[in-house]
């Protein structure tokens, strides 16, 4: 577990995308690459058509752009077998690139969380009059197995939410200090579906269910196919690919439908399960989304 005091947290945003961020999915640790037998590459060295070291790391999922750059300035960062040390080096797209053990360690040292959000909690900046959910990550509300590790300060540093969850939604919501994480829940290429279950009211035909399916519009953007099926006579399940502002109760209003309570149960392959409302627990190390 990092060490260390509380900082403020940071947007999802800037974790999963692209300026201040910390992103991305998976990383390569190159065994023989030990800072002291590699030669570095000559200070300068540019290739004029290759690609920016840091720009090919976030693609692969190495880590975010600011922790590559951080990264090559600590020459913690290996090309082709060559330690790399000077910020702003380009190489060819298909070059090999791998991370030291340094760095490894650095990134498996930042955690994950998983919170059963009440409502009445903004998950991301605090708006007026409301409270961050973030302020839910304290000692008394950890749900704690006798195997898992204690609150921290230090879990407070970085953390961010991978993710919104309305403030009148309650259930899973992910909070991380690892870009790759938020990359890999909320990138642009995210893949991870998201489960919820949701009460409504009013009448719903064959036509509005398919509707719901595939075939509705939010801000004249076609939305993806989502899965939409009948649990019981006032209950829905979504399965949805995207996230967009108030999307199921959005949804359900352009078929007739109003919402009269939302919860997320699932991400990717992480079941919210028996997790208390209100409080969190840490990912355990054989999960992932």
């Amino acid at each position: 577990m990092p060490h260390g005091g509380t900082t403020r947290q940071k947007p999802a945003a800037a974790l999963a995308a692209g300026a201040p961020d910390r992103n991305e999915a998976q990383h390569q640790v190159s065994a023989g690459a030990k800072r002291s037998t590699a030669a570095p590459v000559p200070a300068g060295r540019v290739l004029p058509d290759g690609v920016r070291i840091s720009k090919l790391m976030a693609e692969r999922g190495l880590c975010s752009r600011r922790d590559a750059d951080e990264y090559i300035a600590r020459g913690w960062v290996y090309v082709d077998g060559r330690q790399v040390s000077e910020l702003g080096t380009r190489a060819a797209p298909g070059a090999v690139i791998t991370l030291n053990r340094q760095a490894q360690a650095n990134q498996q040292s930042r955690l994950t969380i998983l919170l059963n959000k009440p409502i009445g909690y903004v998950s991301g900046q605090p708006e007026p009059g409301c409270k961050p959910a973030v302020t839910l990550i304290r000692p008394e509300t950890q749900y704690r197995m006798p195997d898992t590790p204690a609150f921290h300060p230090a879990c407070l540093k970085g953390l961010a939410p991978a993710g919104r969850l309305d403030i009148d939604s309650t259930g899973l919501l992910i909070l991380t200090q690892d870009g790759r994480v938020a990359r890999q829940l909320i990138g642009e290429n995210s893949m991870i579906d998201k489960e919820y279950l949701v009460r409504v009211e009013g009448h719903l035909d064959a036509g509005g269910l398919a509707l719901l399916q595939h075939g509705l519009s939010l801000d004249d953007r076609k939305l993806k196919p989502a899965q939409v099926a009948w649990l019981n006579d006032d209950q829905l399940r979504f399965v949805l690919h995207e996230g967009r502002k108030r999307q199921i109760r959005r949804m359900c209003e352009l078929v007739g439908l109003h919402v009269t309570g939302l919860k997320r149960v699932r991400v990717g392959a992480v079941r919210l399960g028996d997790l208390p409302l209100g409080q969190w627990r840490f990912l355990r190390p054989d999960e992932r989304f």
